[in-house]
């Protein structure tokens, strides 16, 4: 039960915490009070549940830290600091080695997110470059302002002036959980600004809006319990929205696992799709197991409100969604995580009971995938071809899906390949490589989810027809071993400025 008060607690004070801060404008008679998802504590804590309160523009928060940086002071409690059981003493982060940035211009650049390998150390972007006589060589290293965040995904905007990086386990440490970069110079990132949502917490898949700003899904509650939200921000960063806001919504996200970790949006046709992964506070100890989802959520994306659930049966968290480029049908592949499958959803389709939205069966990607905790993807610009890295399986499985009625593993599932515990998956633009960061999530004695990982990021040829060659490393922990207790590279951003005239941000 520490889990659970230890969460709940952390809840019931940012609970007090926004109501705590001035407010302006006024609350649509259509929508729900700004504070919706701060009820789920009640369980928990019977009767914590805060007034209604008006909305804020922006609507996110950035807190300074609670132990400030005092050099020659604060360093010894990084090291002395216990482990708590859910909630972590939030000590400033030590500072690093001064880096010596690289003069190389390179036209592939390659953006990692990475945290420190002790978790001491501040969390930091590496940018690096992917061309060929040039491949692996550091241009810079920018840190943030603090440590133990366990970066996750990482997205650009459309205009390339701003990456986000999202921290999962940021809150532990009760700081910011989201934050960005000022790229407008591709060579020289700079830290710009971090923040926090209101109503949620644990940021995952990231989804560049075509005018600037950002959809992020943001998997659990404040508390890291269940709901989680779609938070929307503005060109320069800032939350505006935590999605959704409308009654028959809201709804929908309380009477089911609401967990959103994959996210996909088809601008054209005005949807979106969001699929449901793991209840967060489920990974910690003591646990009873982690609460895993086998549902997605189908959104008309102009108005942001959730049109319908989509079930996967037996799905054990549906860890990524992303929609086929180009299909007839906007059809999307979706990994369902415990059978090891890939589904295929169709959200113009009608279901006999006449909900919109179907999903059927694709492929069963084997044994290796099944029970792997984890199975991320990534589709061709063509839609014809389609990655999959199977985490505990130590493997990435290629699809050819040009024909979804006659689909062609392009790899060998029994091979053994040399990588450990694959995760993030990019395509490079030019689609002559796969990008794949070996590590998914290592949550320390806290938690029962730490996989093995190798710390590299694995830039992979793929041949003529599809499959994969593996060639060349980038081997994070070996660089940082000294300087930050090694390095935890979790996902990557891809720059191609070979035409300088249509620049590529993926």
């Amino acid at each position: 039960m520490h889990g659970l008060v230890g969460f709940a607690l952390l809840g019931h004070f940012v609970s007090h915490l926004v109501h705590a801060i001035p407010t302006t404008g006024t609350t649509s008679s259509k929508k729900l009070p700004l504070d919706v998802g701060l009820p789920v504590l009640s369980p928990l804590l019977p009767g914590a549940v805060a007034p209604p309160v008006t909305k804020r523009s922006p609507l996110g928060l950035s807190l300074p830290p609670l132990i400030p940086l005092i050099p020659g002071v604060t360093e010894p409690l990084s090291d002395n600091a216990p482990p708590l059981p859910i909630l972590q003493i939030p000590t400033p982060p030590l500072e690093s080695e001064p880096f010596t940035a690289s003069n190389i211009k390179p036209k592939k650049i390659g953006y990692f997110w990475t945290g420190a390998g002790d978790n001491k150390h501040k969390d930091f972007l590496v940018t690096t470059s992917l061309d060929d006589d040039t491949f692996g060589t550091i241009i810079d290293i920018t840190d943030v302002p603090s440590s133990g965040n366990s970066p996750h995904h990482l997205g650009a905007s459309a205009d390339g002036k701003l990456l986000i990086g999202g921290g999962l386990l940021s809150l532990l440490k009760t700081q910011d959980t989201a934050f960005y970069f000022d790229v407008s110079n591709p060579y020289r990132p700079k830290f710009d600004h971090s923040n926090r949502g209101v109503l949620s917490s644990i940021v995952d898949e990231i989804r560049a809006k075509p005018d600037g700003g950002f959809f992020i899904t943001y998997m659990g509650s404040a508390a890291g319990t269940a709901p989680g939200r779609l938070v929307e921000t503005d060109k320069a960063g800032n939350i505006i929205h935590e999605w959704p806001e409308d009654v028959d919504s809201t709804l929908n996200i309380l009477g089911e696992q609401f967990s959103p970790h994959g996210l996909s949006i088809d601008f054209e046709k005005g949807i979106a799709l969001t699929s449901d992964f793991v209840v967060p506070y489920t990974i910690l100890k003591p646990t009873l197991g982690i609460q895993k989802a086998s549902t997605l959520r189908l959104w008309n994306i102009n108005t942001k409100t959730i049109i319908s659930t989509i079930h996967i049966p037996n799905g054990a968290g549906i860890q990524d969604v992303k929609f086929i480029p180009g299909n007839s049908e906007s059809a999307a592949l979706a990994t369902a995580v415990g059978p090891g499958e890939v589904w295929i959803i169709y959200p113009f389709r009608t279901s006999p009971d006449g909900t919109q939205g179907v999903a059927e069966r694709l492929y069963d990607l084997g044994d290796k995938a099944k029970e792997s905790l984890a199975i991320y993807s990534d589709i061709s610009d063509d839609g014809k071809l389609a990655y999959f890295s199977i985490t505990l399986g130590n493997h990435v499985a290629a699809l050819d899906i040009s024909d979804l009625n006659n689909v062609k593993r392009l790899d060998n599932p029994d091979e053994t390949q040399p990588i450990i515990g694959p995760h993030y998956v990019k395509i490079s633009p030019d689609k002559k490589n796969l990008l794949v960061t070996g590590y998914f999530v290592q949550a320390g004695d806290i938690s029962v989810l730490n996989t093995p990982g190798d710390y590299k990021a694995h830039w992979i040829d793929i041949n003529p027809d599809g499959s994969l060659g593996f060639n060349r490393t980038i081997d994070f922990e070996a660089i940082f071993t000294r300087s930050r207790g090694g390095a935890r590279p979790h996902s990557s951003v891809i720059f191609d400025l070979t035409d300088p005239e249509n620049p590529i941000y993926y």
